[in-house]
């Protein structure tokens, strides 16, 4: 019996059964995944065991479903009737955007699921995995998964209702910081700063700003405030993202990703 196994080891499903492996072991995780080099990679990486997806069904305490929504209902039929064998005890773990956990646990005959958002940072520590629990999932349940997740970094119980909205955020917010980083770069480049001591300089910014609000608990926009001297160069950047709309198109950014997401329940 394994702790945990992954069925889809891709982007996100091969960062997350890295996490697990750092937190249980080598040798405690089971994954499969179509491509055989994915399983590889993860075995001499981190120690996880190779294995089918129905392995994983019959072998694994916690199941994590790493397949994308739209394949979801042909990989649970693969697995539906082994789930539905076993005597022990067992949880099914979905990270699937806009897949609820009665959508999962339909499809898999009524087994107890969490619905998971998770974040790319997760992969270095420093990510965020919201997390809702089904019917049936024992506090024993929640207890593992935790355990097994915790290298991700923060992780965060909410109600199911909102966890596309964390997701809008969390989720797909990776992709808007690079963007932004993307444009930090290519405007210090334009004014005549190497590439390479861009690039180091507007990561770091970005770490050093988010580690200062967290660890000093401050308004992110009282932080904003501080920076800008009257008059100064700082305020006169501020007026012209203000002028380009740069915070109505990031707030409208994050709606049309969690209108998406609304999207994919009904699809």
């Amino acid at each position: 019996m394994y702790k945990a196994g992954f069925i889809g080891c891709g982007n996100m499903g091969g960062t997350l059964a890295a996490v697990a492996a750092k937190a249980l072991g080598e040798g405690q995780v089971l994954t499969a995944d179509l491509d055989p080099e994915k399983l590889s990679r993860l075995k001499e990486q981190f120690g996880t065991v190779p294995g089918t997806g129905e392995q994983v069904a019959e072998a694994c305490r916690l199941v994590f479903l790493g397949v994308k929504p739209q394949v979801m209902r042909a990989a649970t039929a693969q697995i539906r009737e082994i789930l539905a064998g076993r005597k022990d005890h067992f949880c099914v773990v979905s990270m699937a955007a806009g897949l609820t956990i009665s959508d999962i646990a339909e499809q898999l005959g009524g087994c107890p699921v969490i619905r998971i958002m998770p974040n790319t940072p997760a992969g270095v520590g420093a990510g965020v995995i919201s997390y809702c629990l089904g019917t049936g999932v024992t506090e024993e349940d929640e207890a593992l998964f935790l355990q097994t997740m915790k290298p991700a970094g923060l992780l965060v119980k909410l109600e199911e209702g909102k966890i596309d909205m964390a997701s809008a955020l969390s989720g797909c917010g990776p992709a808007y910081v690079c963007m932004f980083v993307e444009a930090m770069v290519d405007g210090a480049v334009r004014c005549g700063l190497p590439r390479a001591q861009a690039e180091q300089f507007a990561l770091q910014t970005v770490l050093g700003t988010a580690k200062l609000a967290l660890e000093t608990g401050q308004d992110p926009a009282r932080l904003r405030g501080a920076v800008c001297s009257p008059a100064g160069s700082t305020i006169e950047g501020v007026a012209v993202l203000e002028q380009r709309g740069f915070r109505g198109a990031v707030m409208d950014a994050l709606f049309a990703a969690y209108k998406r997401n609304v999207e994919l329940q009904k699809a």
